[in-house]
């Protein structure tokens, strides 16, 4: 299956006012996920099982959990800002995860760029007196800027003009960041990072994929901000980010074959006042034994970059469809 014949063929999708009618819990609109399924084409794979439920049609599949933040759409993981909650022996969907996660990811917003050029700030992950994650002698702004370094080479391949926040181990403020992308005018930004866990260390591995979190909803790191926060800059164009991030996630768990630890949503500071779609990938564990390994080795950083650079090329395709650009290939 192409990657995007999911978020292509559901073009009835175009809007979520229609269907199911919403039922308020606690303040807040919900509606029957099963209702809303088939309003838009998705038949339940058999009977609920367990408090799972699966959704498909001839291009794609839905699953959800009861009581859970993530979902799975076409088998990547996905979270949710609210859980599907259970009322009244009827599985429930929160309207503003329709609105933020779904139907951005089911139907992509048309941009047009209206210009040959197409930018991408590319953030190395610490640097300078803030060296990141460390493991034994192994320093995270060591190979984020590595992998910085790689990743321009593949999306230069590819026609696109590529910025960097640093080039060598120096420090940057949190704030300066986006600002480099906002005042260079960039298209995309993405932040490089890799993990690090003391608890699980033999068991944790996996990249995950951050975009601003919605107004009004709590993050899903660990330090995430509640749901009193703001709105940020950054939320002006967060149906794009979220399709980012997913084009990345599926294209780094696919290539890869690694375990898929999800889109995840946060009010990272470099994601906060980017203007442009955005995204925070962690990109493995440097404390898993075996990705650790693989992170430290330039042939592995090497797959890794050539992953989020088709994920980059299938977004472009889907948000902004221009003239063919030289093509690393899908998966």
């Amino acid at each position: 299956m192409k990657p995007n014949v999911l978020l292509v063929a559901l073009l009835c999708l175009a809007s979520f006012a229609a269907g199911a009618a919403p039922t308020y819990i606690n303040g807040r609109s919900f509606t029957s996920l099963t209702d809303w399924a088939r309003n838009y084409g998705f038949a339940q794979v058999g009977f609920q099982r367990k408090g799972e439920l699966e959704f498909t049609n001839r291009t794609g599949t839905l699953i959800f959990n009861v009581d859970s933040r993530t979902a799975q759409v076409n088998g990547v993981n996905v979270a949710l800002s609210y859980p599907i909650t259970n009322f009244r022996e009827t599985a429930m969907i929160a309207q503003p995860d329709l609105d933020t996660a779904l139907r951005p990811l089911l139907h992509p917003p048309f941009v047009p760029i209206g210009k040959k050029a197409f930018t991408i700030c590319l953030d190395p992950g610490h640097g300078g007196k803030d060296s990141g994650n460390r493991v034994t002698f192994h320093f995270e702004k060591i190979y984020t800027l590595a992998l910085a370094s790689e990743l321009k080479d593949q999306l230069n391949k590819c026609g696109f003009n590529v910025i960097l926040t640093r080039t060598k181990d120096q420090f940057v403020e949190l704030p300066v960041r986006p600002d480099i992308a906002n005042r260079r005018g960039a298209d995309l930004f993405i932040s490089l990072h890799f993990n690090a866990t003391e608890v699980g260390r033999d068991e944790v591995q996996g990249p995950e994929t951050y975009c601003i979190t919605p107004v009004g909803a709590s993050s899903t790191n660990a330090r995430g901000e509640g749901a009193n926060y703001g709105p940020t800059p950054a939320n002006r164009v967060e149906s794009r980010s979220v399709v980012l991030a997913y084009q990345v996630q599926k294209s780094l768990v696919r290539n890869l074959s690694c375990p898929d630890r999800g889109v995840r949503r946060a009010r990272f500071a470099v994601l906060r006042d980017a203007e442009m779609p955005a995204i925070l990938i962690e990109s493995g564990y440097m404390t898993h034994p075996v990705e650790g390994r693989k992170i430290f080795d330039s042939n592995y950083r090497r797959q890794l970059a050539l992953a989020i650079a088709r994920g980059i090329q299938n977004y472009e395709k889907l948000i902004s469809p221009v003239p063919e650009k030289p093509s690393l290939g899908n998966r």
